[in-house]
């Protein structure tokens, strides 16, 4: 009733989530049937709305930050003392409390707890789910993608090209017919994608982790027997790609510009501050660039980006649609995507922190 879920909508959905039964069958055999008496189907659409719904509520009378997704849940905040340490132990109390409640408890063994941060305040302290200790780790997997305590990107990079590698090496041996177009169709689709995904995130700096990366291209460059004499900017220029380093920065710029034309959910004043100097030359939409002595910060998304973004010219950041500036970047000439570095999220802004991952 509080969603505005009522009538008839709300009786069908009783109607699909009651009186379901399942069994188990493996080789032929299969168990008793069972009555399944809470959860949703999974695999059906419906299913994660109503758990989105059922979670809702999760984080009421909690102070630290709640980041949710799926069946994942997040708490952070700055930990600088012991009354920080106490607050986020009451924070997971309280879910504790609320997953008791509701019959759905978290389970403990996959919840890790991480702290950020150059200093060693929160050292000391442990934390804890209903009385059993929660794991610390260095390094963790989020949505994809590898995080560090040290906000360095290196081992996010070194599984990036483990796989991308393995996938390239797959095609290498099983696709006999190597037409240039199927090949690239292959790459783009199936190696590259562990190379680009989520790049604005974890965009590395260090030249030992771009060369690694770069190192899978390299190898998909050399399949073709009339390139291999070529240099690698040659081989890049006959089969139509970009470096992998350009393609970040590209990503880059077009995240700032989904935030500025509300092509995203993400408003760009989380991460920008618009300059005010009205003098200035080139487009309207110049931002201000901190300064900042950690180079985790220094690198960070919201500060590398900002020399490129504030190079462009009027006409690239007023056109309409993505693909539109997609396209102008592509035809540019003045060099705009050939340098940009990068680094991880929010948490390098601040000087501590720590961050409890949770899954039901």
């Amino acid at each position: 009733m509080l969603h505005g879920i009522d009538g008839v909508v709300c009786r069908w959905i009783e109607a699909w989530l009651k009186n379901r039964w399942q069994r188990v069958c493996l080789k032929g055999f299969c168990s008793s049937w069972r009555e399944v008496c809470s959860g949703v189907p999974q695999g059906s659409v419906l299913g994660p709305i109503l758990f989105l719904i059922f979670i809702n509520d999760l984080e009421d009378g909690t102070s630290s930050r709640v980041f949710k997704f799926a069946d994942d849940t997040k708490l952070s905040r700055e930990v600088t003392c012991d009354d920080d340490r106490n607050e986020l132990q009451s924070d997971l109390d309280v879910v504790c409390k609320w997953a008791i409640r509701w019959q759905m408890e978290f389970n403990v063994i996959k919840c890790k707890s991480m702290r950020y941060g150059r200093s060693v305040t929160d050292a000391d302290s442990s934390y804890s789910m209903y009385e059993k200790p929660i794991e610390e780790v260095s390094s963790e997997k989020d949505l994809g993608v590898v995080f560090s305590r040290d906000l360095k990107v290196a081992r996010h990079c070194k599984e990036c090209y483990s796989k991308a590698n393995k996938m390239l090496g797959l095609i290498s041996r099983t696709i006999k017919y190597r037409h240039r177009s199927i090949l690239l169709n292959l790459y783009k689709s199936l190696v590259r994608p562990h190379l680009d995904y989520c790049s604005s995130v974890w965009n590395p700096y260090y030249s030992k982790d771009k060369e690694l990366l770069e190192r899978v291209q390299h190898r998909f460059t050399r399949l073709f027997p009339e390139l291999r004499g070529l240099p690698y900017d040659e081989r890049l220029r006959q089969l139509g790609l970009w470096s992998l380093e350009e393609r970040r920065n590209r990503a880059d710029l077009i995240e700032v510009f989904k935030m500025f034309k509300g092509f995203t959910a993400v408003p760009w004043t989380n991460f920008f501050r618009k300059s005010e100097d009205s003098r200035t030359r080139g487009h309207s939409l110049k931002l201000v660039k901190n300064h900042y002595h950690c180079n985790a910060r220094l690198q960070f998304f919201s500060q590398r980006v900002i020399n490129r973004w504030n190079s462009l010219s009027q006409d690239e950041v007023d056109v309409p649609s993505v693909n539109s500036f997609t396209s102008r970047l592509e035809k540019s000439s003045d060099g705009l995507l050939q340098r940009l570095i990068a680094s991880l999220q929010v948490l390098s802004a601040v000087r501590f922190a720590t961050v409890i991952c949770m899954e039901f």
